[in-house]
């Protein structure tokens, strides 16, 4: 199966089967009820000469469809194409979901992206059929409804949590966008009988299968005490957002759901977090279309029945990931969540509820007295925190992955591991594999591929535009190492990992 879907027969044929694959993927929009719907609505199929496939739903909006309220298109996944694609339209759509539109207008989002706000609304309009003010309404609806239908929060809460300016702007895109009022949409919800009068309790939409179990184990090896709390079927953080401090949890049911609970200062800061959360957990990712394509190579097809759904884990801050990566050079996981721990209760902010991860300038002023090692790799971290403090280092989930390596490969003390590595985890480019990590390459060569970096890469390009899923499930083949030694002791399938380098260059 080509991927993404854009040929209208394909298309026609996944509604047809009412494919919920292709859920959130693209919307379909029918002329003669003045609907769009996902792909797998339940409804009759329409005829092919009624129907038109639009790539998100602010197009369908703007060609004046409303959504079903039958199959509620706007709580599907999001699409997996803004990962995939390294484009503007992709980087613009990150950065959206991120609130860049509420936080900075058209013109900061114009700016990160390097172009004219008229020249990027005409980019945009011809690229998704929608510009950039239409792309953030819609994503503004999306967290409403939501809200709605997942909280008991008050309407005049979810109009500002959505990012909304007034109460009233946010009834009326509700009822031209759904065809209901917010108290109707709200009226329509199913809330689990456990739900908490109060509390911020959503369920997280996602394609399985899902590894969640490969994920909060992920994060258990990295947590950071005091910033960071995992269980086997939880995670949850604190965290610095534009209003000021958040926290949140997700954790797994046992029916398989992830429920997001969530606290943030600014009820602005509510909708870039809930998208936060679903890049940390890659949650728009299509698994079906990457086990299928990793499948294909016979090497591959054990690693992929052992786990099915993995995940490549995002970063919830691109700032601390560039510090958590360059702490985490050529050191175990272990000696880096040492390392990371020493830092946050030295140079950490202390909130009410919990610990935040040291700001850029903290680092740059004061993190030579905490850090140990390498004089010239603590000159270079304080160095990269420096120029993030002061911008001349810029690192968001919207740039452009060939620039942002360039950038990163450019900074004394940053090699490509650590470049590729905050690629693959800050922008969530699917296609990075790490030839220069020791576990990456034992994991290879006890799954029957390459050991060695040459080789590896080489070998590596079959599973193209993957590879990123290819690099995780060989962390996850790595074996034990013996015990031989102190250093050996240390490291297990769950810890040696992606933190565990050869010697960098710079």
């Amino acid at each position: 199966m080509s991927f993404p879907v854009t040929d209208f027969d394909e298309r026609y044929r996944a509604i047809s089967a009412r494919d919920t694959r292709f859920d959130g993927q693209f919307v379909t929009a029918v002329s003669s009820t003045g609907i769009y719907c996902r792909p797998s609505c339940p409804a009759r199929t329409p005829k092919p000469q009624n129907v038109t496939f639009y790539p998100t739903s602010a197009a369908a909006h703007e060609a004046g469809y409303r959504a079903c309220k039958r199959c509620l298109p706007e709580a599907a996944p999001g699409s997996p194409a803004w990962d995939i694609r390294g484009d503007t339209a992709a980087r613009a759509m990150r950065l959206i979901s991120d609130g860049v539109v509420e936080r900075e207008g058209v013109p900061g989002l114009a700016a990160h992206l390097g172009y004219s706000s008229r020249h990027l609304t005409r980019l945009l309009t011809s690229e998704l059929g929608a510009g950039p003010l239409a792309l953030a309404r819609a994503h503004r609806a999306h967290t409403a409804r939501m809200l709605l239908v997942g909280t008991d929060m008050p309407i005049s809460d979810v109009a500002f949590s959505a990012g909304f300016a007034s109460i009233r702007q946010c009834n009326d895109t509700i009822r031209e966008v759904f065809g209901l009022t917010p108290g109707e949409l709200r009226a329509r919800r199913r809330l689990p009988a456990s739900a908490v009068p109060g509390a911020i309790d959503l369920v997280l939409p996602y394609r399985g299968p899902l590894d969640a179990s490969g994920i909060f184990a992920w994060m258990a090896a990295r947590a950071v005490p005091g910033i960071e709390e995992t269980t086997a079927t939880s995670f949850s953080r604190h965290l610095r957002m534009s209003g000021g401090p958040a926290w949140f949890e997700v954790r797994q049911d046992e029916a398989s759901r992830l429920h997001l609970r969530a606290r943030v200062a600014r009820l602005g800061d509510l909708a870039p977090l809930v998208s936060t959360v679903r890049r940390i957990f890659d949650l728009d990712a299509d698994p079906l279309a990457v086990d299928a394509a990793l499948s294909e190579h016979v090497e591959l097809a054990s690693l992929v029945a052992r786990t099915p759904g993995i995940r490549v884990p995002g970063s919830a801050d691109p700032h601390e990931m560039l510090i958590r990566a360059m702490v985490g050079q050529q050191i175990t996981v272990v000696a880096a969540r040492t390392a990371l721990t020493a830092l946050a209760e030295a140079l950490g902010e202390r909130t009410e509820n919990g610990l935040l991860f040291p700001t850029m300038s903290a680092i740059a002023e004061h993190g030579a007295e905490v850090l140990r090692g390498p004089a010239a790799r603590i000159r270079a971290i304080t160095g990269a925190a420096a120029a993030l403090s002061d911008g001349s280092l810029r690192l968001t989930v919207g740039d452009d992955g060939s620039e942002q390596r360039a950038a990163l490969l450019a900074m004394p003390g940053i090699g490509s591991w650590t470049a590729d590595y905050v690629r693959m985890r800050v922008l969530g480019d699917p296609d990075v594999l790490l030839p220069g990590d020791v576990a990456l390459r034992a994991g290879a060569a006890a799954s029957g591929l390459p050991g060695e970096a040459r080789p590896l890469t080489a070998w590596a390009e079959r599973a193209a535009p993957w590879r990123s899923y290819l690099s995780a499930h060989l962390w996850r083949a790595a074996p034990v190492r013996a015990t031989g030694s102190r250093r050996a002791a240390s490291i297990s399938r769950t810890t040696l990992t992606d933190d565990t380098t050869t010697k960098e260059t710079s």
